[in-house]
């Protein structure tokens, strides 16, 4: 069989898909990753899952530019043709859907979080919603990551509930992070990762070191995560120096290896506004962390 794996960033289907990848391609299956193309895509060629490239932006909807990606989509599709197309992230499970169900492809989608658009109002959500009553009419399959993420998608988007199911999470490799033997720190450390994005709490996780930093000065805080300000709801560069200048947080921009971030943390934090089953937070309790999270 051929299974064609979409997501709006090679960097993330060979991290969080790693694992799917090389189970299908292990049974034999032949398995396609469509992507743009970034550091990670060959990685995924090296994992033995054939590459095709497709020029899409992770965030932002300009009808034009969408409407190209479809073209783009449908083109590389049409060549394809898997027997089915699983989609990850927005604009995959949108536009993956209609392209679909125009070229009769058995899509599958998984919803692992809500997002931006169904946190906000406005015209963007409307937008949102209405292209996802229309893409996800013609899909075979959703899956969401919790109950309340189902419940609350439903109320907006009328697909009937018998063709949904649950996943626990996106999984993680339980061998790849264990507890880890580290030097005991001298204060406590507390790590937020995630992207530098308003809907990941960065400026709620600010304002909790503030009020702990004049009760307990020896305290220490770490934030992981790229900077992205093409991004609408970005964090900006200034505020980040000026959090760097008050020596509120220790910043490092990227790691593509958490395990010794989150062995010489002594709590993980997560004070997101969203979440289906956060793949940082599986992480940190694979390696026996404690952790603080919003309750989503």
């Amino acid at each position: 069989m051929k299974v064609a794996i979409m997501i709006n960033t090679s960097w993330n289907i060979y991290n969080f898909r790693r694992g799917l990848i090389e189970t299908l391609i292990k049974r034999g299956d032949e398995v396609v990753a469509i992507a743009p193309k970034d550091d990670y895509s060959g990685k995924l060629e090296e994992i033995g899952c054939r590459f095709r490239h497709l020029d899409m932006s992770a965030s932002g909807m300009n009808p034009a530019t969408d409407f190209g990606l479809m073209v783009k989509m449908r083109k590389v599709l049409k060549e394809e043709r898997p027997d089915i197309l699983l989609t990850y992230t927005i604009k995959p499970n949108i536009y993956g859907s209609l392209v679909c169900g125009n070229l009769k492809i058995p899509c599958i989608c998984n919803v692992s979080g809500l997002g931006t658009v169904f946190l906000w109002k406005g015209t963007v959500k409307k937008i949102a919603v209405g292209l996802y009553k229309r893409a996800f009419k013609k899909n075979s399959w959703v899956f969401f990551q919790n109950n309340e993420d189902r419940d609350d998608f439903l109320k907006f988007i009328p697909i009937s509930k018998d063709k949904t199911s649950l996943l626990p999470g996106s999984g993680i490799n339980t061998t790849h992070f264990q507890p880890m033997m580290v030097e005991p720190n001298k204060v406590p450390v507390f790590t937020m990762i995630g992207r530098l994005i308003v809907e990941k709490g960065v400026y709620d996780f600010i304002e909790a070191i503030k009020i702990v930093k004049k009760k307990k000065p020896n305290t220490h805080f770490r934030l992981i995560g790229e900077l992205d300000e093409t991004h609408s709801r970005s964090i900006q560069k200034a505020e980040l120096d000026s959090w760097l200048a008050d020596e509120l947080i220790e910043y490092v921009p990227h790691l593509s290896d958490v395990r010794d971030a989150v062995a010489t943390s002594d709590v993980i934090v997560l004070p997101s506004y969203r979440e289906g089953t956060p793949r940082t937070l599986l992480e940190a309790g694979a390696m026996g962390k404690a952790m603080i999270a919003t309750d989503v």
